[in-house]
């Protein structure tokens, strides 16, 4: 893949804020769910590789790309569409939903997607976190998604006792190279993201991407603001897809994106 090196990284990352479109895939088509509700879906798409190109296009340097049925069902499901997508753009895809074991992590990694997303595994099966970080290094995000900092798994089916901030801590501790931060609450609501929340989980582990609520580019300033806190980047789904950000907007208000710290 053209940008990366041989580990998967990017091979000249930037200092800039990395702005990340979101492309939530469910039966094949680009949705979005509000507070990963499946009952409260909106299609923007029936063609998420095409989706995928305009972004690729306005200037993104990676994108966010979750299998929603497979976060749901605990196996990847749009695993050819994911697959697809990264064929078609020169820029890195992470992707995310029911990858909770090594055989999956090996297909996905293997098939030409630059970094894995473990949620459930996170919780469920932090050595098998481990083990991939040290046999993909550099190529392995936890996805910590938060109700009242508390984690979700399974799709944020169920809830958990495990406090999100401890989770980063622990995850940092088995060699995880960033953290994607989702506070639920915020998830498709163009409310704005919670700042109080991510700058405590960035102070205790990894670098945190920010997902959820943002709604403009004052938001995108303000997450940029946090950069010196840990926070390196921000995922943007719906306010793309309605319009209330501009994807180039975004991108040069950030400055040039990069890869991993």
């Amino acid at each position: 893949m053209t940008g990366m090196d041989g580990a998967g990284r990017e091979a000249t990352p930037s200092a800039g804020f990395l702005v990340i479109p979101a492309i939530d895939v469910r039966g094949g088509r680009c949705v979005r769910l509000v507070q990963g509700d499946p009952g409260r879906e909106t299609v923007y798409s029936d063609d998420p590789v095409a989706v995928a190109r305009r972004f690729a296009a306005a200037g993104a340097r990676r994108l966010h790309v979750v299998d929603l049925d497979g976060a749901f069902a605990g196996l990847p499901e749009n695993l050819p569409v994911a697959l697809e997508i990264a064929r078609a753009v020169d820029i890195p895809v992470q992707l995310g939903g029911g990858i909770r074991d090594m055989a999956a992590i090996e297909a996905v990694l293997g098939a030409g997607i630059a970094y894995v997303i473990l949620g459930t595994a996170a919780i469920e099966d932090p050595a098998l976190v481990e083990a991939a970080c040290r046999r993909f290094p550099g190529r392995v995000l936890v996805g910590i998604d938060a109700r009242d900092g508390r984690v979700a798994v399974r799709g944020w089916a169920a809830g958990t006792d495990k406090d999100a901030v401890e989770l980063a801590r622990e995850m940092g501790r088995r060699g995880v190279a960033q953290i994607i931060f989702t506070d639920i609450a915020r998830d498709g609501t163009l409310q704005g993201p919670n700042l109080e929340a991510l700058a405590r989980v960035a102070a205790a582990g990894p670098a945190v991407i920010a997902s959820g609520g943002v709604s403009g580019l004052d938001d995108v300033r303000a997450l940029a603001g946090l950069q010196a806190r840990g926070v390196v980047g921000a995922i943007i789904g719906k306010a793309l897809y309605t319009g209330a950000v501009d994807l180039r907007e975004a991108l040069a208000l950030a400055g040039t994106p990069g890869g991993p710290p």
